[in-house]
C-alpha cells in the first residue's frame, strides 16, 4: 500500500513564547520588570561591537566580532542599533554560539557582517540610495506625493532598532563610514504644519501614512498633535501609523501614556470616519513573542481598526514558502496581526545578498496560496522606481537572462504632472546579477567593464 505523498506544506500551531533573556551572560539578572521597561529596553539598546560583547559575553568568537567591525566600516548603510527586545529573538531555543549566531535569520539583516554580503557584485548597477526616489516626490519636507490619493509623511529620521536593508537608508539613522546621510532641516512643528497646509491644500490626498523613521520615536504629545492635524483636514480617510517597534520595542506601545493618547485619537478617528490603522514589519516567526501579541492587541482594544504587516523578501532571512506560511500564521493566529504585504527588497547599495529575483518572488506567490484565510493571504509587491507598488505578477515583460523586468503604470507621480508619455512608458526593475544564468552574469560584467572604461 503506497502512503499518502502529504502536502508541500505542513500546518503545525507554533505558540508563542518569550525567549529567555537570561541565557545571554550580560542580562543575567535582568529582571521581568526590567525587560518590560521601554525605558530600560532603549536605554540599553546594543549600539556598537563594545556593547554586544557585553551581551553575549563569551558566546562568539573573536572572528564574530571581526567581522561585524569589517561591515561597519566597509559596506554597513546603517549604524548598529539593536533593542534587547530584538535581540533576544535571535537563536531562542537555546544558549547561542557562533555557528548558531551566524545562521539565526533576523540577525542576518538586523546585524549583518562582511561574510554575508556578495563581493563581487555588493551592489547592482542600478541601486541608489534613494531607490524609491521618495525624496525627488517631496512636495514639503518629508512628504512624498508619489500616489495620486495617497502620501508618505516622514516625521523624523532615528527608529528604535536600525535594519540593514532599510530602503529609506540614505535618511535614516547615523551616517556610517560609507554613507553620509541627508538631515531634515525644519523644527518638528514647522514640518508638520507644512504637511497639514499642503493636505488641505490638496483635497485629493485621502490617506496619509506616517512613518519616518519610526513613529515609535516621535514624543507622544508631538504624535497625538500631528495625528489631531491629520483628523481636523476633513478630505483625510485612511491614517496608517508606520512602526517596526511594535516587533522591535513593544514594550513602547504598552506605556500608559501611549496607550491612553492613542485612545484618543482612535476614538476622535472613529466619530469623524476615519479609518485609523497600525503598520508593523515584521520579517520572521521568531520575531513574535507574546509581548508583541500584547501590544498588538491592546492597540486593537483601543480602538485602532487594523494591525497590519508589511514585511521584505529576503534571502537567508525567509525567502522560502515554510518561512513565510509560518510567519503568516504566527502573524494572523497567535499575534492578532493581519498579513498584508511582502515587499521585494529595495535596489539599495550592498543589498544584493538579500534581494530576490522577480521569478522567485512570483514562485513565492504561487506556493502561498490555498493555505491561509484569503483575507489573510499576502500579497507579495514589487516596489518599482517611478512607478510604486505593483503585484509580481503584474510585470509587462521580463528578460530573464538579464534579469531585466519592465512593468506600466495607471497614474502620475507629483513630478509627472505635465508629462504627457508617462502613463505609456515602461520602467525597468533589476534581478540580483548572481541568480541570473552564467550568460546573464557576463553580460552584466562587460556592461559594467564598459562604463568604468
Amino acid at each position: 500500500m503506497t502512503q499518502p505523498a502529504g502536502q508541500p506544506y505542513e500546518y503545525r500551531r507554533r505558540t508563542l513564547v518569550e525567549p529567555d533573556w537570561t541565557r545571554f551572560p550580560g542580562w543575567r539578572d535582568v529582571t521581568e520588570a526590567q525587560w518590560q521597561s521601554a525605558q530600560w529596553q532603549r536605554v540599553n539598546c546594543v549600539k556598537n561591537v563594545k556593547q554586544l560583547r557585553a551581551a553575549m559575553g563569551d558566546l562568539l568568537d573573536e572572528s564574530f566580532y571581526t567581522d561585524l567591525e569589517t561591515d561597519q566600516q566597509r559596506l554597513a548603510t546603517m549604524s548598529m542599533l539593536l533593542p534587547p527586545q530584538m535581540l533576544n529573538t535571535m537563536v531562542p531555543d537555546r544558549t547561542p554560539d557562533t555557528e548558531s549566531f551566524y545562521a539565526d535569520p533576523i540577525r542576518r539583516y538586523m546585524l549583518p557582517v562582511a561574510t554575508d554580503r556578495h563581493l563581487d557584485w555588493p551592489s547592482h548597477p542600478h541601486a541608489t540610495r534613494d531607490s524609491l526616489h521618495e525624496h525627488d516626490m517631496w512636495v514639503a519636507e518629508g512628504l512624498t506625493h508619489r500616489y495620486p490619493t495617497k502620501v508618505l509623511a516622514e516625521l523624523l529620521s532615528t527608529c528604535p532598532q536600525y535594519c540593514g536593508h532599510c530602503t529609506r537608508m540614505d535618511l535614516v539613522g547615523n551616517s556610517t563610514p560609507t554613507v553620509d546621510k541627508l538631515k531634515l532641516s525644519l523644527k518638528p512643528v514647522d514640518r508638520y504644519d507644512a504637511h497639514l497646509t499642503y493636505l488641505k491644500a490638496h483635497p485629493g490626498v485621502r490617506d496619509v501614512v506616517v512613518s519616518g523613521g519610526d513613529v515609535a520615536n516621535v514624543p507622544w504629545k508631538q504624535l497625538e498633535a500631528y495625528l489631531m492635524g491629520l483628523l481636523s483636514v476633513p478630505t483625510v480617510r485612511d491614517i496608517r501609523l508606520a512602526t517596526k517597534a511594535l516587533m522591535g520595542l513593544p514594550q513602547h506601545w504598552l506605556q500608559p501614556d501611549v496607550v491612553e493618547g492613542l485612545h484618543r485619537v482612535a476614538i476622535t478617528a472613529q466619530r469623524r470616519g476615519v479609518n485609523l490603522a497600525v503598520h508593523t514589519h515584521v520579517n520572521h516567526v521568531n520575531s513574535l513573542t507574546p509581548l508583541v501579541a500584547k501590544a498588538a492587541q491592546t492597540l486593537l482594544e483601543v480602538g485602532v481598526r487594523d494591525v497590519r504587516n508589511q514585511g521584505v523578501l529576503m534571502r537567508g532571512v525567509n525567502a522560502t514558502t515554510a518561512d513565510l506560511l509560518d510567519l503568516c500564521f504566527g502573524l494572523q493566529g497567535e499575534a492578532g496581526i493581519l498579513p498584508y504585504y511582502f515587499y521585494m527588497c529595495d535596489m539599495i547599495p550592498n543589498a544584493e545578498h538579500w534581494r530576490v529575483p522577480v521569478w522567485h518572488a512570483q514562485q513565492l506567490q504561487h506556493d502561498m496560496m490555498g493555505y491561509l484565510p484569503g483575507y489573510a493571504t499576502p500579497r507579495i509587491v514589487c516596489d518599482v522606481p517611478f512607478v510604486g507598488k505593483r503585484w509580481v505578477h503584474m510585470v509587462a515583460e521580463y528578460d530573464r537572462e538579464h534579469g531585466i523586468s519592465y512593468w506600466t503604470k495607471n497614474y502620475r507621480t507629483s513630478i509627472e504632472q505635465n508629462d504627457d508619455e508617462a502613463l505609456s512608458k515602461l520602467h525597468a526593475y533589476y534581478d540580483p546579477i548572481d541568480t541570473l544564468p552564467q550568460t546573464g552574469q557576463d553580460w552584466w560584467r562587460k556592461q559594467e567593464a564598459a562604463a568604468t572604461a
